[in-house]
């Protein structure tokens, strides 16, 4: 299997503590770049790089329009808007139309990342409450990239895994210690 060179992960109900698990156990020996959208509500303001933030971590911000993507940083869609991955690697920020109801969308994030990085990619979908992310996990899937999926027994809500169970048949089920393993294993170079 070729390397992942990038990992998107998106989630809505129930994510937060997923994310939690998973990004909590990385050092900054994380060597992958990773691009995370959750539900948020769009008149709100977000923390979620802060609440994820450690000392000797990787680096977690929010991501901006037209920069580049780098490993080692994972990024998160800021509220209300969509975020998109280019053919060149880079970022794109959009307030097109909902998706779900949800803006960012992770069905926009995880195919536009499917186009730019094909079998490089890995997609995970957490907990959650619509149907969002199915569409396109399998979109990662047709292109060639790791897909995965958070156990519908740790999920908080189900209806986001199983929707993207459905639509991505074959994809790698794990609890959330098994997540954050996987995650780890496919981006820092000594665990494996």
């Amino acid at each position: 299997m070729s390397r992942v060179e990038l990992v998107v992960i998106g989630g809505s109900a129930g994510a937060i503590e997923a994310l939690r698990q998973m990004l909590g156990g990385l050092t900054g020996k994380f060597a992958t770049a990773v691009a995370v959208v959750i539900h948020l509500p769009a008149d709100g303001s977000s923390l979620l790089p802060e609440i994820f933030e450690r000392p000797g971590g990787p680096r977690m911000k929010f991501a901006d329009d037209k920069e580049p993507i780098e490993a080692g940083t994972i990024y998160f869609a800021p509220p209300d808007y969509h975020l998109l991955v280019e053919a060149s690697r880079t970022f794109a920020l959009s307030q097109i139309d909902r998706v779900h109801h949800s803006r960012p969308a992770i069905d926009v994030l995880f195919e536009t990342a499917a186009e730019a990085y094909g079998g490089r990619l890995m997609g995970i979908v957490l907990s959650g409450a619509n149907a969002d992310g199915a569409a396109g996990l399998k979109a990662v899937m047709e292109a060639g990239g790791v897909t995965a999926v958070q156990s519908l027994e740790t999920s908080e809500m189900i209806a986001m895994p199983a929707a993207a169970l459905g639509a991505a048949p074959g994809s790698i089920e794990l609890s959330l210690s098994s997540l954050a393993q996987f995650l780890r294993a496919h981006g820092e170079p000594d665990v494996g």
